[in-house]
């Protein structure tokens, strides 16, 4: 079957940065909103026609499901093997990403026609949304691992221009930069993680770093670092990269400040872009991370993706910025996601790791946009990111209260709203192979559910503030993309996702295990229930329980100061160890022996001042004298004169 049109899903986009970069400036201000949100509106209905012709119509080929390149050309060639490829490569996974990415992106253009109206630079905003949703579709298209990281950049700088979009804000200014900078260190590990991968096995090409006799998986390499081959450690730094750019525990610090960007950015970049990309990287090459050296990489997968849950969820049950609490909310479930494929195997129910990972990606793509969007509404009627400026917002805002009172219970984990399924997986996934990060687990579901409630009844319920200007609910173009997810959020938890996307590509049937269930949503419950007491009405017993908790509270809060200690490090010792000592030597040794030499040139330049001064008779002495030495230097020479006579 040819699938020659999924070119156009990248084409689209690509001519909307263009245009309304380059000439949105010279037409009326919506038409650049309408152009940007109907390419996306095309895009995704050809996504949708990609998927429907791949799963339901190609189908299974000798029971798995296939690979096919719709386009593959070359842009670089170094060796016989080792070629740069750019093109578009359809497989079970990319075809999902097509559809998260496309949906999520196209309901946040629709969303932000409503929200950015009356911006100054609305059209550079969704010149800026069309680039950083066709560097994400180019990404999971991907059909080798360098164009993965070609894009990789493009979404970083497109992350950059929107979280900086308000460049007249120093906050904004510094979040930009911080996040740019975080993953550029990240994204280094990665770099270096593709050149020692495709150095030894010769190779940029997906299909051949996973294939069972390719260079990875069919040769055994020694031990060269800590009981890693030299493709373990390659796919450990390639997972640096990963890690960064989906904010893991410790390269995290750059996402609670990327919440100053416009709101609908945050849920692009939460929901279907930039943090999803790291999980999408590992899924990616998941053959070659299960199977170089018995799987041990996955181990560090697993772990960072636990510790960076529960990290994430205890510093958001103490955050007062309601998009800071979505932020760390992000980073918690993206860990859900990378722990799922930390303890996958490949085949069958061994595999469920996997399918559970990218399942919970489908889910949370849908239910966090919705957050995302449904905090971006109240926002927008009161003008405040901090939860003690609302509260009563139900009686005034009743979508955007239901809406989100359905993305809470889905990412709590209460059937049957989508997030349950996923979320029951990963913790079937995670008992079956390592107790220990099932208990992890199973603690941050009752941890977000307390938490997502806290902020529910805050802002809907508890104390009403007096406001300056009576809320009232958002325009349609913000309402219905909220409608939509909420739909969305209620009835693809149902979808037989293992049907569609496994480790192994063969079909596989979810099976709801009732003991295992039954506590993911009593834990879920537990959590609801305090937030209901402590919350709901205004009262003095979260006070109290946080006093309770005593320096472990302000620790949380403060975010266990973990930008202070990347502070001190870059200060104190990246800037006063390091770059101050080669600043002196810079500006000593370096510039000094420069300026030396300027300054010989300049001081024998002003001796030889008065040779040229202009006047004849010493020009004509001097040649004569000159003349004299060289016919008296000849004539000695030659011995014609010899001075000792």
């Amino acid at each position: 079957m040819d699938f020659k049109f999924t070119i156009w899903i990248l084409i689209l986009p690509t001519l909307v940065f263009l245009f309304t970069g380059l000439l949105g400036k010279k037409m009326p201000a919506k038409i650049s909103g309408w152009i940007g949100t109907a390419s996306m509106a095309t895009a995704m209905l050809l996504a949708y026609k990609t998927a429907y012709e791949y799963f339901f119509q190609v189908g299974f080929v000798d029971g798995i499901r296939p690979t096919i390149f719709a386009y593959k050309e070359v842009w670089m060639k170094f060796t016989d093997t080792l070629v740069f490829d750019m093109g578009i490569l359809i497989d079970p996974i990319s075809v999902l990403m097509l559809v998260v990415v496309t949906t999520v992106s196209f309901l946040v253009h629709l969303y932000s026609i409503g929200y950015m109206h009356g911006d100054q630079g609305y059209y550079k905003f969704f010149s800026f949304l069309s680039l950083f949703s066709v560097s994400m579709l180019a990404l999971v298209v991907a059909t080798n691992i360098f164009q993965i990281y070609f894009f990789w950049e493009l979404v970083g700088v497109s992350s950059y221009l929107l979280i900086g979009f308000y460049y007249d804000k120093p906050s904004a200014v510094s979040a930009a930069k911080k996040a740019f900078i975080v993953t550029r260190f990240a994204d280094l590990g990665f770099l270096i993680g593709i050149l020692l991968l495709s150095f030894h096995a010769g190779t940029f090409d997906f299909m051949t770093l996973v294939s069972e006799d390719g260079p990875l998986l069919a040769q055994t390499a020694p031990p060269v670092f800590m009981g890693l081959s030299i493709f373990g450690v390659a796919l450990s730094l390639i997972f640096v990269g990963g890690a960064g750019k989906s904010a893991m525990f410790p390269l995290h610090i750059w996402l609670p400040d990327a919440m100053e960007g416009p709101t609908p950015v945050s849920a692009l970049i939460h929901a279907a872009t930039m943090v999803v990309a790291g999980v999408y990287l590992v899924a990616r090459l998941f053959p070659a991370f299960q199977g170089v050296d018995g799987g041990a990489v996955l181990h560090l997968v697993a772990w960072t993706g636990a510790i960076s849950s529960l990290f994430a969820a205890i510093i958001a049950m103490t955050q007062d910025d309601i998009k800071r609490v979505l932020a760390y909310s992000t980073m918690s479930q993206i860990g859900y996601m990378m722990l799922a494929l930390g303890v996958s195997g490949m085949e069958g129910h061994h595999g469920l790791g996997y399918m559970a990972s990218m399942f919970h990606l489908f889910t949370h793509a849908m239910f966090k946009a919705l957050l995302f969007l449904g905090a971006g509404s109240v926002i927008h009627a009161v003008h405040s990111n901090l939860m003690k400026d609302m509260g009563g917002l139900r009686k005034y805002m009743p979508i955007t209260h239901i809406t989100f009172l359905i993305a809470c219970l889905a990412i709590s984990g209460v059937p049957p709203f989508s997030g349950f399924f996923s979320k029951d997986e990963i913790l079937a996934a995670a008992f079956e192979q390592n107790k220990i990060l099932f208990a992890i687990e199973y603690a941050v579901a009752g941890l977000t559910a307390f938490y997502m409630f806290r902020i529910y009844f805050g802002i809907f319920w508890g104390k009403e503030t007096v406001y300056k200007h009576t809320p009232h609910e958002s325009p349609l173009t913000m309402s219905l993309p909220l409608l939509i997810l909420a739909i969305a959020t209620v009835f693809i938890g149902f979808i037989p996702f293992g049907h569609f996307v496994t480790a192994d590509r063969a079909l596989y049937d979810i099976h709801i295990d009732p003991m295992m269930a039954g506590a993911s949503v009593g834990v879920g419950l537990i959590g609801i229930l305090v937030a209901y007491i402590l919350y709901k009405k205004e009262s003095t017993l979260a006070d109290g329980v946080s006093e309770m908790f005593g320096q472990g509270y302000t620790w949380a809060k403060d975010k266990f100061y973990m930008d202070e200690v990347y502070q001190f490090f870059a200060h104190k010792m990246m800037f006063a160890g390091v770059a101050a000592p080669v600043a002196w030597i810079d500006k000593n040794i370096v510039d000094g022996f420069m300026n030396g030499i300027g300054w010989i040139t300049e001081t024998f330049s002003m001796m030889l001042e008065d040779w040229q001064s202009g006047r004849v008779r010493q020009y004509a002495f001097s040649f004569i004298l000159g003349l004299l030495v060289i016919i008296f230097a000849v004539l000695y020479l030659n011995g014609i004169i010899d001075f000792k006579g």
